[in-house]
This record gives structure tokens, sequence and C-alpha cells, in this order.
């Protein structure tokens, strides 16, 4: 089954995850050692190529099929004003991205990589989390399906991003219960709310907090309850990769957050994970600590869409280049390594 039938089908793909291939690491290593270089002088490229290898089986990977997955929902909750834009703002920049006028798509373009569109009933919100659950059991198990169903065994390497108004507030929502600490560190402007749209995030994840303090603390209940639809089929995504073992680049704050609650109780969820990026939103500095994941690149981006990711695909190919390409010190025929 591509999906995930039950709760206990979700909760057992996370307690029995594979793990990368030792011996490909270990021969991709090996290789990194006898290349015509000072051992450690391209410095993230050399564990880059290494984490690639691990996870592709192989001791010279190569992207040949890359696939970024943007996943589109609408919240409940922004009728309580924590957004700078309405919710139909989602769905025009759905229609954006199948037109190919997004930044995602000049990146994707960019990156080499197929570009999926899944839109989540953008004209059925979640409910508003403040007063209910944001998805019903049945929902939120359609999401997280609908995360997996774009996972294909072809695939070398997986980057997901979204879209959906609102929902740096149900990342920030998300973060505070895996993880703890107060609702302000997580909390950050989003699409550029004012003080007086700060202070509005802050009360409304505090009551949904509140509201569901006393519910169980399993990743699917987690995601259910403070999540979205979009956010929910980024957490599927990552776990049906990690079930055919095919690498993941994470975008920002909320493809971070999708998978908070799963490394709040199974921390290896990340170990096939790349950060690709660091956005401008605060509380994500703060999530990459809790993951363990120090992001590829920090340029200033708070977009989505899966923008960082695409980028950071860039980078991972030149550390594949360079891993296959460069001549060993015995086909070089130099005699003393540098």
């Amino acid at each position: 089954m591509i999906g995930f039938a039950s709760p206990a089908a979700f909760e057992a793909a996370l307690a029995s995850l594979p793990s990368a291939d030792a011996d490909a690491l270990a021969a991709a290593r090996a290789r990194q050692g006898q290349l015509t270089k000072p051992p450690g002088s391209l410095g993230r490229l050399e564990d880059i190529a290494v984490f690639m290898a691990g996870w592709q089986g192989t001791a010279r990977p190569v992207i040949e099929r890359g696939r970024t997955a943007i996943f589109a929902g609408n919240h409940g909750f922004v009728a309580h004003g924590v957004s700078a834009f309405p919710a139909s703002v989602t769905e025009a920049m759905v229609t954006n991205f199948e037109a190919g006028g997004a930044a995602i798509n000049a990146l994707a373009d960019a990156a080499g990589l197929d570009l999926r569109i899944v839109a989540l009933d953008l004209d059925r919100p979640t409910a508003d989390f403040t007063t209910a659950p944001a998805m019903d059991e049945d929902e939120c198990l359609a999401a997280l399906s609908a995360g997996a169903g774009v996972v294909t065994p072809d695939l070398q390497i997986l980057t997901v991003g979204e879209m959906g108004i609102g929902n740096t507030t149900a990342a920030a929502a998300l973060s505070a219960r895996s993880f703890g600490g107060s609702v302000a560190e997580w909390v950050g402007p989003g699409t550029g709310v004012d003080s007086a749209g700060l202070a509005r995030k802050v009360a409304v994840i505090e009551q949904a907090l509140a509201l569901h303090h006393s519910a169980p603390a399993s990743p699917f209940e987690t995601l259910r309850r403070l999540g979205g639809r979009e956010i929910a089929a980024i957490a599927g995504a990552v776990l049906k990769a990690r079930q055919l073992r095919i690498p993941v680049v994470l975008d920002g704050f909320i493809t971070c957050a999708a998978i908070a609650p799963l490394a709040a109780k199974v921390p290896a969820i990340t170990d096939h994970c790349l950060a690709g990026h660091c956005s401008a939103e605060p509380g994500h500095v703060r999530l990459l600590r809790h993951l363990g994941l120090s992001p590829l690149l920090s340029l200033g981006m708070r977009l989505g869409e899966g923008s960082g990711a695409a980028l950071a695909v860039s980078v991972i190919r030149a550390a594949l280049a360079t891993h296959a390409q460069m001549a060993t010190f015995a086909e070089a025929g130099v005699a003393d390594r540098l």
C-alpha cells in the first residue's frame, strides 16, 4: 500500500525505519580519502556525497531522477487574523504554480527536478484548531497518504515544500507542542504581519495548545490536531521516502515543523534528511537545532514553496560531481598525497 491505512500503520512505519547502507557509506568514505585533495578540503561537499551514497546504496551516487513535491492546504484558524493575506491566495498561488509562473517553477527547472503540485481540498479549510482538532482521523490519514503517493521508488532525491496561507502559525504550534518552550519563541512574521499580528498569532497558538494539552502526544495526534493537510502530507512524504531509502531535502520552517512531532518521538527520522537552507523565519533556527540538522544554505529566504530546498539541490549535485569525477591519487599518478 502506498499510504497509511490507519494511525497504527503510520506509527508502525515510524517505529521501523530502515538505515543507510553501511557498505556504501564505507566505500564512499574510502573514495573520498583517495581523491586528489587534502582530506576534508571540500568540507561539507564530502559529507553530502557520503550521505547520498549511504541512502542510494552505492559508492558513487547520482541524481538522474529527482522530484520536488509542493503540497497546498488551507487553515480554519486564519479567521483570527494571523496572516497578512486571505486564504484565497493559496488557491491563486497553486494556479500560478500550475501555470509555471512561480519561483519554485524556475528553481525546480534549474535544479533538474520534476515538479509535482498537490492541492488538498482548498475549498474546505481545516477546522479552527482553537476550538477543535484541525482534522479528523480520516482527513489526517488521507493527507498523510497523499504525501506518500508522490514518492516513487525510482527517485534518487526528493525535496518537499508547501503553500498555505497562515501555516507558519500551525508550524509554530507543532514545534511548541513537540519541543516545548514559550510560544513567543516559535512565532515569527510569516508573510509579514505587524506586531499586532504577531500578538494574535501567539494568542491563537496558546489557545490551541491549551485546548489540546491533555490529548495524546503521539505524532499522529499532534499532526491531526495542530497541523494542516499540506503539513501532514509533507510528513507522509518524508516517512514514505524513508521506507524507500530516498534522501529528502527539507525546505524552511513549515516543512521542518511537519516532521517535528515525528522527530520528538523518533529522532532518527531525520537521518535521511538534509536541511536545504535556514529561512528568515525566527523559529527555523531553533527548530533545526532540535532536529539536529545543519542547513546547506543561509540566504535570508522566507518564501516557502520548497524554494530553498530546490536551490540546495544544485549544491548536492556539485558534491556528487566532485565525488564521481575527481581523479584518485593512483589515477592521477600522484605518488605523494597532499
